[in-house]
C-alpha cells in the first residue's frame, strides 16, 4: 500500500472482532480437548504466513498465454486452480477480467475473505475499515489514493467476497510484453494487481 494511502487512514486498526474473538475460542477449545495440538495449529498458521502472491500470479501468466486455460479459469476458477495443483478448499473461486471498457476490485465488507491460497495473507489496508467501507461508496478516489486513476469512460465493478466465495481478478496484459513467456509474465502481476488496486507494470529492468 502506498504512504499516500496511509495517510488516508486505509491502514487503521480494531479490536478483534466478534468473529475473531470466535476463532480464537474455538481454537483454545480444539487444543484443550486434545482435537488439535499448540504445534499443529502454528505450523499451519507459518505456512499460511510463508504464502505470497507467486501462485495467483502463475495463474495470471498462464490465462495471458493460454486462451483455453483462460475459458476455464473464467468459467471455474476452482477447477482451473487445479491444474496448477492449487486446492481452493470448500470455495467458489471467481475470476473477472479487467477489460479496455471495465476494471475490477475487491473487497469483504464483512471482514477479510480473500484467496489466501493464491495470494498469501491479505494486507493490513485489505482488512481495515475504511478500505472495506469507502471502496464500495467511493471506488475511483480510493484506487486514486493508491495511485489508479481509472478514466471516468471504464466502468468499476466491486465485488464483495463471502466466507465461501472469493473474488481474483485477472488484469490486463501490457501491450509491450508480447513474446514474453509465462516466467517472465509472472514477474509483473502483483498482489496488488489480482485484488484490483493497481495494474501490471512493466519495469526496464525486465
Amino acid at each position: 500500500m502506498s504512504d499516500a494511502a496511509e495517510d488516508k487512514g486505509l491502514g487503521d486498526y480494531r479490536p478483534l472482532s466478534y468473529f475473531q474473538l470466535m476463532e480464537v475460542s474455538l481454537r483454545e477449545l480444539l487444543v484443550e480437548k486434545g482435537i488439535v495440538t499448540d504445534a499443529q495449529v502454528q505450523a499451519t498458521l507459518e505456512d499460511m504466513r510463508a504464502r505470497g502472491p507467486e501462485a495467483g500470479a502463475r495463474v495470471v501468466a498462464r490465462a495471458w498465454t493460454d486462451p483455453g486455460f483462460k475459458a476455464r479459469l473464467l468459467e471455474n476458477g476452482t477447477r482451473a486452480c487445479e491444474e496448477f495443483g492449487l486446492d481452493v478448499p470448500a470455495l467458489r473461486l471467481v475470476v473477472v477480467e479487467n477489460t479496455p471498457q471495465v476494471h475490477n476490485v475487491i473487497v469483504c465488507t464483512l471482514c477479510s475473505c480473500y484467496p489466501r491460497m493464491l495470494l498469501g495473507l491479505p494486507p493490513d489496508w485489505y482488512k481495515s475499515g475504511n478500505y472495506r467501507s469507502r471502496v464500495v461508496r467511493e471506488p475511483r478516489a480510493v484506487l486514486a489514493e493508491f495511485g489508479l486513476r481509472v478514466p471516468d469512460h471504464v466502468s468499476l465493478r466491486v465485488h464483495d467476497s463471502t466466507a465461501d466465495m472469493r473474488y481474483l481478478v485477472l488484469p490486463m496484459r501490457p501491450a509491450q510484453t508480447a513474446g514474453w513467456g509465462e516466467a517472465q509474465l509472472a514477474q509483473i502481476v502483483t498482489r496488488d494487481c489480482m485484488i484490483g488496486v493497481a495494474v501490471p507494470k512493466v519495469s526496464d529492468s525486465l
